[in-house]
């Protein structure tokens, strides 16, 4: 006859002893953060897992039965009826409709940042697209960059001149040409353009998250394309779809922008040339709709503040094995920062 197992109170996973699950709470960070099954509570670390715990190779059937009939395959919400689920996965999926916007807004004529029309942006959307440098056109140059505000408007676009010469234009992906680059801004002027509109007038030693000027800056990959602009800029203000825990594979690998946008706002983008005004309102509608989950209130929503910091001290253990399931989770913190705190004052 076995022993009675202990149960997470978070992703259900259960031990044979209390010890073992006291030692699971210390590194899962179960907290409120976490995207959690709408039917039976399950915490998932990423949406990813939740997915593949709805609708995967091997669902909870009793979930799988329920999303089937009233879940969305955007969100992952729960409605309360067929009904209802049609009304709002209709609201929930976007519409690309991209290309005849980006036509309108004539992307190629706007070298100069533009601060009036957004009236000063507090967060702001950045692509860039690469040519190639290098003997083997393998060197990654930035030869095109574009900004955009939260209303998908373009606060800045230029093609780019780099330091090196360019050996490789990828023209299929990139459309760029030669001619584009001839007159193009320099590199240095760019970087130096966009640098005075993130920093805001804050030095960058100075600048803090969720106080002062600087702008919160959204992207995919941006390591990458701040690299390729010769730019550092504050980790706590950046916020990136590539390393978003919530949006990555259970795997703990980055999940493509293609594929976070066909899952998650239910189009399709870089079918032929990529353009970056596109990827900038991709990573924009990405980033605001994690925004704008709503979690309950955690007065101390991250493992690593202070507060937390003896949760599940060792010199605890005792105390913490004759906690029930529901205590132990109410004392975890998450290890990441949501970004639905930046949408509290």
């Amino acid at each position: 006859m076995h022993g009675c197992r202990n149960k997470c109170g978070g992703c259900y996973r259960q031990f044979n002893k209390k010890e073992h699950l006291v030692e699971h709470m210390r590194t899962s960070y179960h907290s409120v953060h976490e995207p959690t099954c709408g039917i039976c509570n399950k915490h998932c670390r990423s949406f990813d897992s939740l997915r593949e715990h709805l609708i995967g190779p091997l669902p909870k059937q009793e979930c799988k039965n329920i999303f089937s009939i009233c879940g969305c395959r955007f969100c992952l919400t729960i409605l309360e009826s067929p009904n209802a689920r049609r009304i709002h996965q209709e609201r929930c999926q976007f519409s690309n409709g991209l290309t005849a916007r980006m036509a309108v807004l004539g992307l190629r004529d706007n070298p100069t940042i533009d601060y009036t029309s957004s009236r000063s942006p507090r967060v702001v959307a950045l692509s860039c697209k690469m040519v190639g440098g290098g003997s083997d056109g393998s060197l990654d140059l930035c030869a095109r960059v574009c900004i955009t505000d939260e209303s998908e408007n373009v606060i800045f676009h230029t093609y780019v001149k780099p330091t090196l010469p360019i050996t490789n234009y990828r023209y299929e992906t990139t459309g760029i040409r030669p001619e584009n680059i001839r007159d193009a801004m320099p590199l240095k002027q760019a970087q130096r353009k966009i640098k005075e509109f993130l920093c805001y007038g804050e030095p960058m030693w100075k600048i803090r998250p969720r106080s002062g000027k600087a702008r919160i800056l959204v992207g995919h990959g941006l390591d990458s394309h701040l690299d390729c602009l010769q730019l550092e800029y504050s980790s706590f203000m950046i916020r990136d779809t590539a390393e978003y825990p919530p949006l990555m594979k259970t795997s703990k690998l980055s999940n493509s922008l293609k594929y976070l946008t066909q899952a998650y706002l239910g189009y399709d983008i870089h079918v032929g040339m990529q353009d970056p005004y596109e990827d900038c309102v991709t990573t924009m509608r990405l980033y605001k709709r994690m925004r704008n989950q709503k979690h309950k209130t955690d007065a101390y929503p991250l493992a690593s503040d202070t507060h937390n910091t003896n949760n599940y001290a060792s010199w605890r253990q005792s105390e913490l094995e004759s906690m029930s399931e529901d205590e132990l989770l109410n004392l975890s913190g998450s290890d990441y920062y949501c970004w639905c705190l930046d949408s509290v004052p």
